[in-house]
């Protein structure tokens, strides 16, 4: 049986295992009379399972006395403790605010009292109880975390630069699932794991579950269902309002809709946050001084939204709409569909590709539309090049020039000034890693079976420069996410939807209102709007309020 990796013994100070008083609190005997209150007294006899991985809906429980673990089952079937909860601290982490599977098992350790609160007394004792509702948010928040850095549960075994390998790992790293990589171009285990597997190298990418079931090059939306990410909806539940999609836009739209009584769900195709979630660091957002990357951002939101009692469904892909009557219909993948009263469209945009011969070839094989931690790993030591002169281009080049030995930022202005932020462009400026080459375009890629090789061409002068470059990270302008949408409302020439005005020129009551009644167009997706993290925050907060004049609700508290 192969050996797991196994995590160093001294922790880092910011690692959530380092930190017990708050990742495993202790409320003190006041705090956990209150929390007792809502819920039953219970006797368990050792060795019981108060709930196991892969359940749902789990009850939330208090130790009153005795003793409980918190365990996962590894890969090679080893049960592993993660910590052992006693007299006043609580069980569960963050899939408590949703319908997902959870992560871990909890078994009492010995014979024990405990308090249960049923799940939808667990939200009224967070939302009521707002000194005990913190301590648990951030318990759980960190409790991800760490097992996020240190779960063993599932290994992804495939080649590091392989592209469906690529593909995996950032789904369920964007989507905050804990796993470790087994990189079988460099990690010496890989042989012991292939064999112990019955493993061959076209069998690759493998995700190995818990016990050893394996799932082989998985489909973002068969993981996606293997790992209980995928919720249940009722297609007889009409909700207040539907956000289509989950980038800044739309979880700042979920969390004041959510927070304001109306019932919330967001749909998301692959993961939170949008593309500021594939952001290495925004330095310029009110309120993060020293910065924060997309991804944090992302979670936070995210956490906060379901802390409010709205739904993500995350991995479902909305194909169409039915707009010809009210409710309004929202087909999903397959054929299923939500009704919602009132719809927010955040779906945002996507980078526009080069138009190169092979590119779509080189795509997951060397060229990028994110430059995160996992990017940065796997061009350590080398040159690449960025494609791009705006905020998201500037922040991926700095970044990345931590880790490589040379970013080469490709341009076809001439120069970032116009278009990327000054505290950016000085920090360019200033970088000995970092070149910028003015008035260009990349022309040829080349590699086999994987990008080896950029060029481009400055566009004045005509000089060709040919690079071995084998990672390309392409942030050039933005295609709206609209396609969906198939003649429901009126859209720009370029695709994106117009808002504010009515079919004949005519004020609507909300800037963010489309040509149809009830729907709604915030963020990067709208005609017009800033393209910036903190005004799609801005107005996927503001447009509540035109939801509510739709909805014709109780008058709001200010």
């Amino acid at each position: 049986m192969p050996t797991l990796p196994v995590a160093p013994v001294a922790l880092d100070p910011d690692d959530p295992y380092a930190r017990a008083a708050q990742t495993f609190p202790s409320l003190n005997p006041e705090m956990a009379a209150r929390v007792a209150r809502f819920g039953s007294d219970e006797a368990v006899p050792a060795g019981a399972l108060l709930f196991e991985r892969g359940q749902r809906g789990v009850d939330f429980f208090l130790i009153l006395s005795g003793a409980v673990e918190i365990f996962e089952t590894d890969v090679c079937g080893k049960p592993n403790v993660i910590t052992v909860h006693t007299e006043r601290e609580f069980t569960g982490e963050m899939d408590l605010f949703n319908d997902r599977q959870v992560l871990a098992s909890a078994r009492a350790k010995e014979e024990s009292r405990v308090a249960r609160v049923k799940r939808a007394d667990f939200r009224r004792l967070v939302t009521s109880e707002p000194d005990i509702g913190e301590i648990i948010m951030r318990a759980f928040i960190l409790r991800r975390v760490g097992l996020i850095r240190h779960s063993h549960a599932i290994a992804l075994v495939g080649p590091g630069h392989g592209a469906d390998t690529l593909r995996i790992r950032g789904f369920m790293t964007r989507n905050g699932y804990p796993h470790w990589v087994l990189n079988t171009e460099a990690d010496p285990a890989a042989a012991g794991f292939l064999e112990c597997f019955h493993l061959s190298q076209d069998q690759l990418p493998v995700l190995i579950l818990p016990g050893g079931v394996l799932l082989k090059n998985p489909s973002n939306a068969a993981l996606a269902e293997a790992l209980g990410l995928v919720e249940t909806l009722d297609e007889q539940l009409t909700y207040d309002i539907a956000v289509v999609g989950a980038g800044p836009a739309g979880l700042a739209a979920a969390v004041y809709a959510a927070s304001e009584g109306l019932t919330t769900l967001v749909l998301e195709s692959i993961a939170p946050g949008g593309q500021a979630g594939t952001s290495s660091k925004i330095e310029n957002y009110l309120g993060f001084p020293t910065g924060i990357s997309g991804q944090a951002l992302a979670g936070r939101a995210q956490s906060q939204a379901q802390k409010f009692g709205a739904r993500l469904a995350i991995a479902r892909s909305v194909t169409g709409i039915d707009c010809s009557s009210h409710p309004y219909r929202l087909q999903l993948d397959g054929v299923q569909q939500v009704k919602a009263r009132s719809v927010v469209i955040a779906s945002g945009a996507r980078y526009r590709k080069l138009d190169l011969p092979d590119y779509e070839k080189y795509e997951g094989h060397g060229i990028h539309y994110a430059a995160t931690a996992m990017e940065a790993q796997l061009c350590g030591g080398e040159e690449v090049a960025v494609v791009g002169a705006g905020n998201s281009a500037g922040q991926a080049a700095v970044f990345l020039s931590r880790a490589v030995r040379h970013v080469h930022m490709i341009v076809r202005a001439g120069g970032l000034a116009a278009t990327m932020s000054d505290y950016l462009v000085q920090r360019i400026a200033s970088s000995p890693r970092i070149s910028v080459h003015a008035n260009s375009e990349v022309t040829e890629l080349g590699g086999e079976p994987a990008l080896k090789e950029v060029a481009w061409t400055n566009r004045r002068s005509g000089e060709r420069t040919l690079k071995p470059i084998g990672n390309l990270f392409v942030m050039i302008g933005a295609e709206p996410n609209t396609e969906w949408l198939a003649g429901c409302l009126a859209l720009d020439p370029k695709g994106f939807v117009r808002t504010g005005r009515d079919e004949s020129g005519e004020a609507l009551d909300s800037p963010f209102a489309t040509t149809k009644q009830g729907i709604f167009a915030i963020g990067d997706v709208r005609a017009g709007s800033v393209k910036r993290v903190a005004s799609s925050v801005g107005e996927g907060a503001v447009v509540v309020a035109s939801v509510h004049q739709f909805l014709n609700p109780v008058p709001q508290i200010a």
